[in-house]
């Protein structure tokens, strides 16, 4: 793999915004420190970490002061926006800059949350602006080759430019103590109303341990003595601060599919200590990524779901592409042999293609089934995944 600093690196999504910012303004949302602020200085003509003065965020006293003035940077053909989504009439701002200006200037905004869900006010921007998530590294954006020891350091370090590049598990851990503090007391504070942030501290230490098993809210309210409802809202804030998302169960074909649970996954898969649910984690990641990626490029309509009936067999993820399934996936550590959920879901429902994927091994296959097992690297490079 070849070396090269976060800040450097060019980013899966440069070339779709650089040719949608000639036509409307971009909005960039995903996880703090996912490096937004990287791509958007690339997108500037910055490749050295240096800020540009079309660079503007909204946490800066100075900057504040210039966007609530109505001012924009002169004679500058890019200008983006970092942050802005904290002030509470932020969409009307942004249409007024946009509509002013639209003829000489491209807006780019960014933000450490989904720009889609706080609209805090103000007139819809609905027709001036195309939406991408930014995704952590992945295993072929970061190696070409998709090679073990990329996936093993992506699995060791998780897929966040800082801690993937330095590589090391004391940077990883100060990492995610720091992140942690951040986005329950200052992400959290900025955004939402949330009186017991102690509570959402133990949430977030507690919710690693829930990933590969449908998700229990009722549990979760036992164990922080709160109600079902206060559980639900502080998961979906951790949703829409890109920390977590959910996966819903699929129910399609002759099989009697669970309805209701979910299942819950982290941006961040480093934060899992079970190795075996931490590379499903990671695998739901690379899916999502893949999901979004096409959805924001392309229009389709993708989402991602689970297999599971009501014996308790299950798959892992289906992909489907506006309503209809595209693939599934199994994530096994080092099995060769094919899940039988595989072949039984296959004989029930119209999922054209099954893979199990593992860290490591050959690929084979079974006839019965029609199941593909893989090493993970080669799914990404058979799919050709961002």
């Amino acid at each position: 793999m070849q070396e090269i600093t976060h800040a450097m690196r060019a980013r899966y999504l440069e070339e779709s915004l650089s040719t949608d910012l000639k036509r409307k303004m971009v909005f960039v949302g995903g996880p703090r420190q996912v490096g937004k602020t990287s791509l958007a200085l690339r997108l500037l003509g910055d490749k050295r970490g240096e800020r540009s003065p079309a660079y503007l965020n909204w946490d800066s006293l100075e900057d504040r002061e210039h966007l609530l003035a109505g001012e924009l940077p002169s004679s500058q053909p890019l200008v983006v926006l970092d942050e802005v989504h904290k002030f509470a009439g932020w969409r009307n701002l942004v249409k007024g800059f946009y509509d002013k200006h639209r003829s000489e200037v491209s807006i780019l905004v960014t933000g450490s949350a989904r720009l889609d869900y706080y609209r805090k006010g103000g007139d819809s921007l609905q027709g001036r602006y195309h939406y991408y998530r930014l995704h952590p590294f992945s295993l072929r954006e970061v190696d070409a080759q998709a090679s073990q020891s990329t996936l093993d350091q992506l699995l060791r370090c998780g897929g966040f430019p800082e801690p993937f590049t330095d590589g090391t598990k004391r940077f990883h851990r100060r990492w995610l103590r720091e992140m942690s503090a951040r986005i329950t007391h200052e992400d959290v504070r900025d955004l939402e109303r949330v009186r017991e942030y102690s509570h959402l501290d133990l949430l977030l230490h507690h919710l690693p341990d829930c990933v590969g098993s449908p998700l229990s809210l009722n549990s979760l309210r036992m164990l922080l003595q709160v109600s079902h409802e206060s559980i639900e809202r502080w998961v979906r804030i951790l949703e829409n601060l890109y920390v977590v998302f959910r996966v819903a169960p699929f129910g399609g074909g002759r099989i009697r599919a669970v309805k209701k649970e979910q299942k819950l996954y982290f941006r961040d898969w480093s934060r899992v200590a079970d190795e075996g649910a931490r590379f499903e984690n990671l695998v739901a990641c690379q899916l999502l990524k893949y999901c979004d990626w096409i959805e924001d490029t392309e229009g389709f309509a993708m989402e991602l779901r689970y297999l599971r009936d009501t014996d308790g067999r299950e798959v892992d993820f289906v992909v489907l592409r506006d309503g209809h399934p595209e693939f599934a996936v199994e994530c096994k550590r080092g099995e060769r042999r094919a899940s039988p959920a595989c072949g039984y879901f296959r004989e029930r429902t119209g999922i054209p293609e099954f893979f199990q994927v593992q860290l490591d091994g050959r690929d084979t296959g079974n006839e019965k089934t029609a199941t593909r097992v893989l090493p993970f690297g080669e799914f990404c490079l058979n799919k050709k995944l961002p």
